[in-house]
């Protein structure tokens, strides 16, 4: 008597059944942990902690930015800036990454530079952008792009050097050259390391904006946050903290879907 096989599909669909049931699950404690927040929130507002506004009154001025345009315009100049920082310097990370993961001869002459710039913040740099940049959106950009640059480039280059010298080997064994070799087995190895530093990258460039929207603008909500500041308006102040959070978020999700896609061969947990 033989035992009766599970068919592929079969697993194919109980595989599927678990990822659903597990998005259900996750998508489930996300809204618990924002409604417990959001009532931890409303009871410091409500003992008036340090003069706490509420989320009625967050949510009252935030409905007026959006009624008179000022909120999109802010989100629009400042998502620019991140996106613009973030896309140069992730594009320039990730080459140099491999050159340092790859080739003796380029990590050691770009990894002490790489480490001493990783030492300093970027926003110290904010008044030699000035200096040498001006006031413009160019020293805006160059700040978000070396704290996205930073954190990819570190990323990208563990991801070389941790690949497996099991599977080069083995590639080599089989014929494979060094093109080969690149191409077939570091770069789809690197690749979780890689999203994870864009992730993180994504992630500094937000944090960055803020800052590097000291220098002279007239938008973006990092602007529209210390113009509040000056007149000690926590509504606006907490509607452009929550507008950053919420678009970082969102676009951390689609970092993350295309991570799920492009590494589907890793086991997960």
């Amino acid at each position: 008597m033989t035992e009766t096989a599970i068919p592929d599909d079969g697993l194919a669909r109980r595989h599927a059944l678990r990822e659903r049931e597990l998005r259900r699950k996750l998508l489930a404690l996300n809204l618990l942990a924002a409604a417990l927040g959001l009532a931890l929130w409303a009871l410091l507002s409500f003992i008036n902690l340090a003069g706490l506004p509420g989320p009625l009154s967050v949510g009252a001025r935030a409905i007026q930015m959006i009624a008179n345009g000022q909120l999109f315009v802010d989100l629009a100049a400042s998502v620019q800036r991140v996106m613009l920082g973030f896309a140069i310097g992730t594009a320039l990370a990730i080459p140099v990454g491999f050159l340092m993961g790859w080739y003796t001869w380029a990590r050691g002459l770009m990894e002490p530079y790489v480490q001493f710039f990783r030492t300093i913040p970027p926003l110290a740099l904010i008044p030699l952008a000035i200096v040498f940049l001006g006031i413009g959106e160019v020293p805006k950009v160059f700040v978000i792009t070396l704290a996205a640059f930073l954190v990819s480039v570190i990323s990208t280059y563990q991801g070389v050097v941790n690949v497996d010298r099991v599977l080069i080997n083995a590639a080599r064994v089989l014929g494979a050259g060094d093109a080969a070799v690149f191409r077939r087995v570091i770069v789809p190895a690197s690749t979780p390391f890689i999203l994870v530093g864009m992730r993180t990258g994504l992630g500094a460039a937000w944090s960055t904006l803020v800052a590097a929207e000291l220098i002279a603008a007239q938008q973006g909500l990092g602007h529209r946050m210390q113009q509040a500041q000056i007149y000690y308006d926590l509504e606006t102040i907490f509607v452009a903290l929550i507008t950053i959070g919420i678009t970082g978020l969102l676009m951390d999700r689609v970092l993350l879907w295309l991570d799920q896609r492009l590494t589907v061969w890793q086991e997960r947990r």
